[in-house]
């Protein structure tokens, strides 16, 4: 089978008053289908994001939208959207929303999608979220227990990498605190047809 060739990525822009978006828009892949549903996922969660930062009447409120392209190879699409709003106060906040594609048919993956059913993923990455909290020294606001099934991640460079948002797990100081994890670590249990499977290949 010839290799999946990256999708074609381009920044659409839309502003509005106070209000300054940049998004992903896909083209180039294997099908029309897949791409619209790609297209279609990024846009809703985009207006997830929107919608979650409140209004923008304080007349000194704004709001940038941006994004980031994880992984573009394999068949495999992997990006964050990021939305920063200021709508008063001390600061303003950021929120992120990752979403990871098949490209040939636009599936959007959950995170207990990656892994082969009655996998105890959440156990696994517990176990490598408290080692990263421990070497990193980081000041929980309060013990961490676990992660939730169906928590943030996004993937890059043979990793899957875990986060948490702002205020989630520690201090606002500390920004988003991610987590990478070696998809080698979890070959085990990892779904082969889903979008790590790809990544475990060495070539």
């Amino acid at each position: 089978m010839a290799p999946q060739a990256p999708l074609v990525i381009q920044t659409a822009k839309a502003t509005f008053p106070k209000a300054d978006l940049s998004l992903p828009y896909v083209s180039g892949g294997t099908s029309a289908e897949a791409d619209a549903r790609i297209n279609q996922a990024i846009l809703a969660a985009a207006q997830q994001l929107v919608n979650s930062q409140g209004s923008l009447e304080d007349p000194r409120a704004e709001m940038i939208a941006y994004y980031e392209v994880k992984t573009n190879e394999k068949d495999v699409l992997s990006l964050s959207l990021f939305n920063y709003a200021y709508t008063g106060g001390a600061h303003g906040m950021t929120l992120q929303k990752s979403l990871t594609f098949k490209a040939s048919t636009g599936k959007v993956y959950s995170l207990s999608e990656l892994f082969k059913p009655g996998s105890d993923y959440v156990a696994r990455i517990n176990e490598f979220v408290v080692q990263g909290i421990e070497e990193r020294d980081i000041p929980t606001l309060e013990p961490f227990k676990s992660i939730a099934p169906d928590q943030p991640f996004y993937i890059a460079d043979r990793s899957l990498v875990i986060y948490f948002g702002l205020y989630e797990l520690a201090a606002y100081v500390y920004g988003f605190l991610y987590f990478p994890i070696s998809v080698y670590a979890l070959q085990d249990m990892i779904n082969e047809e889903g979008p790590l499977g790809p990544m475990l290949a060495n070539d």
